[in-house]
């Protein structure tokens, strides 16, 4: 009895690595932390009423972040695992399989559960609060997105130390990802936790769609959105489009795998190629999913430190719209190498560089915005100055791959790992870093620490430059990515150790980042005004932090940047807008089911990674059974009385 177990757990546990074992020692430290702390506290009842059952897109938006933040965590050490392996030639520091491993684990990680779940949460932070409605169009599929999300990151996550991650690459080409290249349980953790997340994306797509569409405020008219706003709505129309491709052809892959279906194995008349073009169809307007809405933020943010209007703002819509709609046709830009002919590549060629120009025109759009504007230079705008060299830099080397001939050169390189990494680090992580900056105190009340908040900011700019310039040299060298190793001969080791030192500068800007908000929580700079930034949109004319119901009044909205126009009459000597007469706040009730559906589809996953029927099925019964639930429950809404709505403003004023 007593080998069986031993059995069973050398099977189901990973062991051997010292790594590992030092991963293991700090989940349950943290584990335990976290258990002591709510109980000590007694804080389990808060948890359970104010955070898991709710359906405030505010609270929502703020475990996006949370999550997300663990996961930049996550994914950067992995990214410095993989620097230290790289350093010098010869390095044994990880083996090829655990490299294999991290670099997979890492490109996974970092866009589908870090700069997704951050963008959803600046979502969520944001766009109720900029149109003027008190919530989103269906909170409780709000809440259902955010717990898929986070199950299905735990899933993947868990397969660190259970069971054995997947090492096929973020994209999991085929043969490699079928059982005949993969036969371990990691790539069917990788299937699920996407699978589960996927579903919460493409309902968080159609939810804020749906919101922006029918919750606008009176008087904002299609010409008067805040322009973060119209990047959420380009970015949501791409997920709709973009998702489906996704889940099916994952799911395509789990019946290989767990069917001996052959869609992408060569026997029975199957084709990797054909999951290879379906998962660039979904991948790459990922891309422009995630940065078109740091295009937005650059856009509030240059705006209103500039103190001017927009410049061009119907171009900037059209702009962003076009590369919504454009994002569909450069997919097979990925691989020109294929051998799809001369008019495909031909045709894949002009498309991609067409997709360059309304990315430029957005570039002047903010330079035009900054020129001869009363320029401040807080950490959100050094953020969005920081980007715009950064991306053009990226966006140039875009073109050079989009040259079909030269990419044969290009293809696979480190040239290519240097210009997604501009583009992504630049044009993505820094645009949701000067957003949560930039909207931290309309969430928590408090401005966060100015200067470790430049501190950070240097160090982090200095290691980006540092670690990535080389790398396009490395790659015109000759160096190939997913390389776990290279010898003294090549001559790559300089440039390689120097991609290293400034990866780890980044890595010592995330920590200043984390010092600047816990110095910041505990030496608390309140924000008493409600508008901190002297800004421009409604969000910035409500309290800090903003209340639950987020307007007492509905807001009339008569202007573009409506609130600075409010306050430019006000200076003005003009009388303020007239209020509405309150009355009672129709508000949605928390719920528990989206927590215990998500569960439940956790249960699923799990069970199907290692083919535990007695676990799936259940599960999908929950599923079921939670759904129904929800079907036949009527007591989902309530109001918030007047005398209540008065209280709350009158404390909010008092803090003034």
């Amino acid at each position: 009895m007593l080998d069986k177990i031993k059995e069973f757990a050398s099977w189901f546990f990973v062991t051997g690595d010292p790594l590992i074992y030092g991963a293991d020692i700090a989940i349950a430290l943290t584990t335990a932390a976290i258990i002591f702390v709510l109980t000590y506290f007694k804080k389990w009842k808060w948890l359970w009423r104010e955070w898991l059952t709710t359906v405030d897109h505010k609270r929502v938006g703020i475990m996006y972040i949370i999550a997300s933040l663990l996961m930049l965590f996550r994914g950067g050490v992995d990214a410095l695992l993989m620097r230290t392996q790289l350093a010098f030639p010869d390095m044994q520091f990880l083996s090829p399989e655990h490299y294999n491993q991290v670099f997979t684990t890492h490109g996974v990680i970092m866009i589908l559960f870090m700069a997704m779940p951050l963008m959803f949460g600046l979502f969520n932070i944001a766009v109720p609060l900029q149109i003027g409605a008190r919530d989103v169009a269906f909170p409780f599929l709000n809440s259902l997105s955010f717990w898929l999300f986070f199950m299905g990151a735990m899933l993947f996550n868990m397969s660190f130390v259970i069971g054995g991650s997947a090492d096929a690459g973020w994209l999991s080409y085929p043969p490699l990802s079928e059982m005949t290249g993969s036969p371990g349980v990691g790539q069917d953790f990788y299937i699920w936790g996407i699978q589960i997340s996927g579903i919460g994306s493409l309902m968080t797509g159609i939810n804020f769609i749906v919101t922006i569409v029918k919750m606008r405020a009176p008087g904002m008219t299609w010409s008067k959105i805040p322009m973060f706003t119209w990047s959420v709505l380009s970015s949501c129309i791409t997920i709709i489009i973009a998702f489906p491709v996704l889940t099916v052809t994952l799911a395509l892959l789990f019946l290989d795998r767990y069917l001996g279906a052959h869609f992408f194995t060569m026997d029975g008349g199957g084709n990797a190629m054909m999951y290879v073009n379906l998962i660039w169809m979904w991948g790459h307007p990922e891309v422009y999913i995630v940065v078109l809405p740091a295009f937005g933020i650059y856009s509030e943010i240059v705006s209103t430190f500039s103190k001017k209007r927009l410049f061009g703002y119907g171009s900037m819509v059209f702009a962003m719209m076009s590369i919504s709609l454009m994002s569909y046709f450069t997919w097979l830009h990925h691989f020109f190498t294929m051998g799809s002919g001369a008019n495909v590549n031909t045709f894949f060629a002009i498309t991609t560089m067409i997709i360059a120009i309304p990315t430029g025109v957005k570039i002047f759009n903010w330079l035009f915005t900054m020129y001869r504007g009363r320029l401040t230079f807080s950490t959100p705008m050094l953020w969005s100055i920081a980007f715009i060299p950064c991306f053009v830099v990226g966006g140039m080397t875009g073109v050079m791959l989009s040259v079909a001939p030269a990419d044969f050169q290009f293809h696979n390189s480190y040239f290519l790992i240097a210009h997604f990494h501009q583009v992504l680090i630049g044009g993505v992580a820094f645009g949701y870093f000067a957003g949560l900056y930039y909207w931290w105190p309309k969430m928590f009340g408090f401005k966060l620490n100015e200067t470790l908040g430049k501190w950070a900011f240097w160090i982090w700019n200095i290691g980006f430059y540092v670690c990535f310039m080389p790398q396009y040299f490395v790659g015109l060298d000759g160096m190939t990515r997913r390389v776990s190793t290279y010898s003294w001969d090549t001559g790559w080791w300089g440039l390689n150790f120097t991609s290293t030192i400034g990866g780890f500068l980044m890595g010592i800007g995330f920590l200043f980042q984390v010092w600047q908000i816990a110095h910041s929580i505990k030496f608390m700079e309140k924000d008493t005004t409600g508008d901190p930034w002297n800004g421009r949109t409604l969000e910035w004319s409500i309290p800090s932090p903003a209340p639950l119901y987020n307007f007492a009044t509905t807001p009339q909205v008569t202007e573009r940047d409506d609130w600075w126009e409010e306050k430019e009459r006000i200076a003005a000597g003009k009388a303020p807008k007239p209020q509405p007469v309150l009355e009672p706040i129709h508000m949605p009730k928390n719920s528990a089911i989206p927590f215990i559906q998500s569960v439940c589809w956790f249960a699923v996953g799990f069970g199907l990674v290692f083919h535990w029927l007695w676990i799936a099925i259940p599960g999908l019964l929950g599923v079921g059974i939670t759904m129904l639930a929800h079907s036949f429950n009527y007591d989902t809404d309530y109001y918030i009385p007047v005398d209540e709505i008065i209280r709350t403003e009158e404390a909010a004023r008092r803090s003034v």
